[in-house]
C-alpha cells in the first residue's frame, strides 16, 4: 500500500478502521423481469414468481456483489441465511447481470 495515503498501512489500527466500514448485505431468492402492465397489476395477494426453484440456494451480496450462496433459516422469528458456500474471488468481481441479461 502507499503510505502516504495509508500512514502505517499494515498496521491493525489501520486495518481496524477499514473493519468498521459498513456495507449493504441484500439476499436475492430470484428475480424476474416484469412489464410495467404487469407490475401495475400487483395487488394484495398476488403472488410474483422467480426465476429460481424453492431448493436452489439464495444469493448473498454485498454491494450488488454476490459474495455467498446459502438457505434462508428463521432465527427467534427473524430471517437470516445458513451460509453453504462462499464464492470465490473471481465471482466478487463481477458484477451481477440484471433482469433480462444472461448471467
Amino acid at each position: 500500500m502507499n503510505e502516504r495515503f495509508f500512514p502505517g498501512a499494515g498496521s491493525a489500527p489501520a486495518l481496524d478502521i477499514l473493519l468498521d466500514i459498513e456495507l449493504p448485505v441484500t439476499l436475492r431468492f430470484g428475480r424476474r423481469q416484469m412489464s410495467l402492465d404487469e407490475i401495475l397489476r400487483l395487488d394484495t395477494g398476488s403472488i410474483v414468481e422467480f426465476d429460481r426453484h424453492v431448493e436452489d440456494p439464495v444469493e448473498v451480496l454485498v454491494n450488488d456483489k454476490v459474495v455467498a450462496r446459502g438457505e434462508a433459516v428463521t432465527v427467534h422469528g427473524h430471517y437470516g441465511v445458513r451460509i453453504l458456500e462462499v464464492a470465490g474471488a473471481r465471482e466478487h468481481h463481477q458484477p451481477t447481470a440484471q433482469p433480462g441479461e444472461p448471467e
